[in-house]
């Protein structure tokens, strides 16, 4: 099972919005087959590992990290694959969140004589797919808010200078969830700035270009921006009806993506923007700033996960920027709390995750 979690993990940045799903087939106790699903609406796990068997998978057993499906998609349902070629048993890593599965892969199994055995590394399962399990289930996507910042709490200088707070092993670290997150998400001021690309830099490694999506209440982003001059067909620029309808027009000829959304606290609506970003079959935001932003998520309970990254360096300065801003919270009380903690060391930096209650 570890091994076919390691096969899910190459389909990162190129399933969405299916699951990343890995696959091994042991015979004998040898291992004659293994597959992982590679794009998003090409064949799954299932049926690459027996398609790349090198001898008959009668009789063998398939490893798989996400229940078999039992339904017609865009391809084939597994489950019937894997009764047609005489697989005698099934372990399974965690039972498919999708409403069309949901156990019913299982069950067609276990009626056709295949012994199955679920939940084998079932946490490890659920971490891979956590992007995926909320979006199948609510519609919305799983959002991930990043930040950078030094041992007393700034992301950049009183002079507003951020590069790099920062080593390069943690920079890697976020392209490679941009990568595997559908989409990246900035205020305008950030925009204003930092002029940033929010591309995907990995070296030696088949990437994709996430989407760029702009919180812009007013439509104040500069024409000549990066995000536009690069690869303007990949943005969403989130405006409201403050915005000028001349810019919108124009922004829209040159291929951006403009949605107006209400206005709510004198800011873009953020719980319509990512119900809006849901319909559009966007999975995954990697929020990652402005500080008026992430407290708006933040506050409004759209963020599913933090993801911190602390340098051993010290700023100092009041009017030096931290990774939350807004009105903040005035009661000790109502501070939001993180569970599911964990630490990890990325050479001389820290990165904490955590979770949302």
């Amino acid at each position: 099972m570890k091994r076919a979690l390691a096969l899910a993990a190459k389909g990162e940045g190129f399933v969405s919005p299916n699951p990343l799903v890995g696959a091994v087939l042991v015979k004998d106790g040898r291992i004659i087959g293994e597959g992982w699903h590679k794009q998003f609406g090409k064949p799954h796990a299932e049926v690459n590992a027996i398609d790349n068997s090198t001898e008959s998978p009668e009789g063998a057993t398939l490893y798989v990290t996400l229940e078999p499906c039992s339904h017609e998609g865009k391809t084939a349902p597994c489950s019937s694959l894997i009764i047609k070629s005489g697989i005698s048993r099934v372990v399974s890593g965690m039972q498919d969140p999708n409403p069309l599965v949901n156990g019913k892969g299982l069950e067609l199994l276990k009626s056709h004589g295949i012994d199955v055995t679920p939940d084998c590394l079932e946490s490890e399962c659920l971490k891979l797919n956590e992007v995926f399990c909320k979006y199948i289930t609510t519609h919305e996507p799983f959002v991930v808010f990043k930040y950078a910042m030094t041992m007393d709490g700034k992301i950049a200088t009183v002079d507003n200078a951020s590069r790099w707070i920062t080593g390069e092993e943690s920079r890697k670290i976020v392209h490679r969830m941009r990568n595997r997150i559908s989409s990246v998400m900035v205020g305008v001021d950030t925009v204003i700035y930092d002029d940033p690309l929010l591309n995907v830099r990995l070296k030696g490694r088949k990437c994709r270009s996430p989407l760029k999506i702009v919180a812009d209440t007013c439509l104040r982003i500069p024409m000549d921006a990066k995000l536009l001059a690069n690869e303007p067909h990949l943005c969403i620029i989130a405006a409201t009806d403050r915005a000028d309808r001349k810019k919108v027009l124009e922004l829209r000829r040159r291929g951006a993506e403009v949605i107006i959304c209400p206005v709510k606290d004198n800011h873009v609506d953020l719980g319509f923007l990512f119900r809006q970003l849901g319909k559009m079959e966007i999975d995954g935001i990697l929020l990652e700033g402005g500080s008026t932003l992430a407290f708006s998520a933040l506050k409004d309970g759209l963020v599913d996960k933090v993801v911190a990254f602390i340098a051993p360096k010290i700023l100092g300065g009041a009017s030096a920027p931290t990774p939350v801003g807004g009105e903040g919270i005035a009661v000790m009380e109502k501070a939001l709390y993180l569970q599911r903690m964990s630490i990890h060391r990325v050479k001389g930096d820290l990165m904490v995750e955590g979770y949302l209650k």
